[in-house]
C-alpha cells in the first residue's frame, strides 16, 4: 500500500530546472532570429556590387591604413572651418557692423553707381492743394525733395511734420477742424531748414465750407485754391458811398477776405481793391462832375483769382445837391491805416500827415477801430 502512494506521487521541477528551460527557449529565439537574419542579408547581397578583387583589396587596406594614420585634426578640417566662419561673422557683425565707421561697398560694374542728388538753393517746398473740408478740417498737399522731413506752420508757428515719399510728395490732415477766421500756412523743409517762398491764405467762414476761400500768395500776385461755391447776403456789403466835390467817389465795404473788388459807374470800369484780412475794403476813384438829379448805376464786384465775378452789388441812385461842406467823416475799422485812407479820399497816400493834423494824431501809427476821423476834402 505504501509503495503504490509513493508511485503516485508528484515531482515538483526545481527552480534550477526553470531557469535552464527559460534560456534554452530564449537562445532558440535568438537563434532563430540570427537565422532569418542571414537568410535576408544574403538576399539583398545579390544587388550590392561584387566583391573586390584582391589587388583591389590590397589597395583598399592600404587607403584604410594611411586614413587611419592621419591626426584628429585633420580629419576635422571641415567642422573646423564652419566653426571659424561662424566666430568670424558674429565678431564682423557685433563689432565692426555697429561701427560709426561707414562700410565702402563695391558694387559691380554693371549696377549703376547711386546718386544722390543735392539740394539746390533754388528748390524750395511747394503747395499742390490746401482745401477746406465740409467738416471744416483742413487739407494741406505739397512737394519738396523725396524722403525729407518737412514741417507745417499756421501763423508762423510749427504745428505738424511730415515726412515726403520717394516722389517728394507728402500730406497733412490734421483731425481737428479749424474754428472760423484767417490763417497763414507756410511750409518749412528741414534737412537744411528751407522755407517756402510761397504761403496759403486760408478764411473758415463762419457760414461753413461754402463760404470758405484758400488763396496761394506768390511774389508775382496771388491764385484762388478754393473758390466760396455758394455766397449769402453779407459776403458782399457796401457799408458807405461819400462822394465828394473833388470829383471823387469812396466807396466802404466788406467782402470775403483777400479776394478783390472792382468798382464801375454806368458800367465804366474804376478801378479795383484788395479787401483785408478782416473782410473790409474801400476804394476811391474819380468820377468827375456828376450832374444834379441824373441817375446813376454803382456796381461793386467781388472776383476769384482768374478774375471771375462771384458776387455782384448794384446802386443806382439819383445824384442830390451838393452841399459844399469841406469835410466829411469816417470811421476806423479793423486792418486801417491812415496811408489807405489817405489814398481813398486824398488820391495819395502821401497826405495822411493832414488827416492825422487835423484829428490831432501825434502818432500817425496809432489809430484805433471805431474811431471816427474827420476827412478834410475841400478844394
Amino acid at each position: 500500500m505504501a509503495k503504490k502512494n509513493n508511485v503516485n506521487k508528484k515531482v515538483k521541477r526545481s527552480t534550477d530546472d526553470l531557469i535552464d528551460s527559460a534560456i534554452a527557449q530564449q537562445n532558440t529565439w535568438m537563434e532563430n532570429r540570427r537565422t532569418f537574419a542571414r537568410s535576408f542579408l544574403k538576399t539583398l547581397n545579390i544587388f550590392a556590387r561584387p566583391a573586390p578583387k584582391k589587388d583591389e583589396e590590397v589597395v583598399a587596406s592600404s587607403a584604410i591604413k594611411s586614413t587611419q594614420r592621419k591626426s584628429g585634426l585633420a580629419a576635422y578640417w571641415f567642422p573646423i572651418f564652419c566653426a571659424l566662419l561662424v566666430i568670424f561673422v558674429a565678431v564682423w557683425v557685433a563689432f565692426v557692423r555697429s561701427s560709426s565707421t561707414p562700410t565702402v561697398v563695391v558694387a559691380p560694374n554693371a549696377v549703376p553707381e547711386p546718386v544722390v542728388r543735392p539740394v539746390q538753393e533754388s528748390e524750395k517746398p511747394m503747395f499742390d492743394i490746401v482745401r477746406i473740408e465740409p467738416s471744416g478740417n483742413v487739407v494741406v498737399a505739397g512737394r519738396w525733395i523725396a524722403n525729407k522731413n518737412i514741417s507745417i506752420a499756421i501763423d508762423g508757428k510749427i504745428v505738424a511734420t511730415e515726412r515726403t515719399d520717394q516722389n517728394g510728395e507728402f500730406v497733412y490732415a490734421p483731425t481737428r477742424a479749424f474754428e472760423p477766421g484767417n490763417y497763414t500756412i507756410s511750409l518749412i523743409g528741414n534737412e537744411p531748414e528751407t522755407k517756402s517762398e510761397e504761403n496759403v491764405f486760408i478764411y473758415v467762414s463762419d457760414r461753413g465750407y461754402e463760404n470758405s476761400i484758400s488763396l496761394l500768395m506768390t511774389k508775382d500776385g496771388s491764385t484762388l485754391l478754393q473758390t466760396p461755391t455758394m455766397l449769402v447776403n453779407g459776403d458782399l456789403n457796401i457799408s458807405k458811398i461819400d462822394y465828394l466835390d473833388t470829383g471823387r467817389i469812396v466807396v466802404t465795404g466788406d467782402a470775403l477776405p483777400r479776394l478783390r473788388v472792382s468798382l464801375s459807374l454806368n458800367d465804366k470800369d474804376l478801378g479795383f481793391a484788395k479787401v483785408s484780412d478782416h473782410k473790409h475794403f474801400g476804394l476811391g476813384a474819380d468820377v468827375g462832375q456828376l450832374e444834379t438829379g441824373k441817375k446813376y448805376t454803382l456796381t461793386v464786384r467781388l472776383h476769384d483769382g482768374d478774375g471771375r465775378t462771384i458776387a455782384q452789388f448794384g446802386h443806382t441812385f439819383v445824384m442830390p445837391e451838393m452841399t459844399g461842406d469841406d469835410d466829411t467823416y469816417y470811421t476806423v475799422r479793423q486792418g486801417d491805416c491812415l496811408w489807405i485812407i489817405a489814398r481813398n479820399f486824398l488820391r495819395r497816400g502821401v497826405l495822411f500827415s493832414i488827416i492825422a493834423e487835423r484829428n490831432n494824431i501825434s502818432n500817425p501809427d496809432l489809430i484805433f477801430p471805431k474811431q471816427v476821423l474827420q476827412i478834410p476834402v475841400g478844394k
